[in-house]
């Protein structure tokens, strides 16, 4: 019998004038939009529509702006008929999965990945940390290059997302070595990423720990279905290994891979991408040609997913 996945993407999938279609064509998203501007004390509904680039790019606004827009269409589709069996996200889009798996309430996530965002911009200044995405060589090669380039700047690899694709973070001048080694090794393709700060490296331990005390202010309560962590790769229920697992994840490699993997295991062969973009699809194709894919970011994607999934 199949099951459902829901998975849920991270920074870089937003763009101005998400979310809109939904606010016009849903209660459900003018709801979850209207709550989350009463939460965060300024409208992320503005800055999702009608913001600048720049406005939408600054990641204290990206985190909030795409989960709500996650949540909603994860929601739209339960009040439809389709529920997940198992969900997972991708860095932030991992308190999307636990918002739509009941662990956490919305009003809270959508406070905390916003303060996540400053947590994460104030551990390493604008213009010291860089990421790339390394194309076309194994894990041990970049991992080793890593390694070597850490002489100069702390370097490490970052986002396992697919076979021959690893994002590596760092030190600017770390980052820049890494990529000149990988070059000389062999990658297809190394892309320096349009982002203000390392996310997910070591480098991010001060942003964990303020996290950690953020998480401390909140519930978090057992997950209605297993949700992947990005820490471990494995599914995760207990409220308490939630907590564990999200402080971790701020200063850790996203193990995406390993997370699909899990969701697999589990029974999902079916898997929906709610939010922003198509990212993770593309990824999963990568990572197993036998999995369904669909994605829902409008109106438009989200009825052709709901009319192939409804019995």
């Amino acid at each position: 019998m199949s099951k459902v996945a829901f998975i849920f993407p991270g920074q870089g999938a937003q763009f101005v004038g998400m979310g809109k279609d939904l606010y016009e064509n849903f209660s459900i998203a003018k709801n979850f939009f209207d709550e989350a501007d009463d939460a965060l004390n300024f409208s992320i509904k503005k800055i999702c529509f009608e913001g600048s680039e720049d406005d939408l790019k600054l990641t204290a606004n990206t985190q909030p702006a795409i989960l709500v827009v996650s949540v909603i269409i994860s929601e739209i589709l339960k009040s439809q008929g389709i529920f997940p069996e198992v969900a997972g996200g991708h860095s932030l889009g991992e308190y999307s999965a636990l918002v739509a798996a009941n662990s956490i309430k919305f009003s809270d996530a959508v406070v905390l990945v916003h303060k996540r965002g400053i947590f994460m911009q104030e551990a390493v200044p604008v213009g010291e940390g860089s990421m790339a995405a390394i194309i076309g060589l194994d894990d041990a090669t970049i991992i080793d290059a890593c390694e070597k380039a850490s002489e100069v700047g702390e370097v490490q690899a970052v986002n396992f997302n697919c076979p021959g694709q690893i994002v590596i973070a760092g030190k600017v001048r770390g980052v820049e070595k890494a990529v000149e080694i990988l070059k000389t090794a062999g990658a297809k393709k190394s892309v320096i990423l349009p982002v203000s700060a390392p996310f997910h490296s070591n480098l991010m331990k001060p942003a964990a720990i303020k996290l950690s005390a953020e998480l401390d202010k909140i519930s978090i309560s057992n997950a209605d279905f297993p949700v992947a962590s990005n820490f471990t790769g494995n599914l995760q229920n207990s409220a308490q290994e939630i907590k564990e697992n999200l402080v971790a994840q701020a200063d850790n490699p996203v193990k995406w891979i390993d997370c699909v993997n899990s969701m697999k295991n589990f029974g999902a062969d079916i898997f929906v991408e709610c939010g922003p973009g198509k990212t993770l699809s593309n990824f999963n194709k990568r990572i197993d040609k036998k999995l369904k894919n669909f994605n829902a970011e409008n109106s438009d994607s989200l009825k052709k997913t709901s009319d192939a999934l409804k019995v």
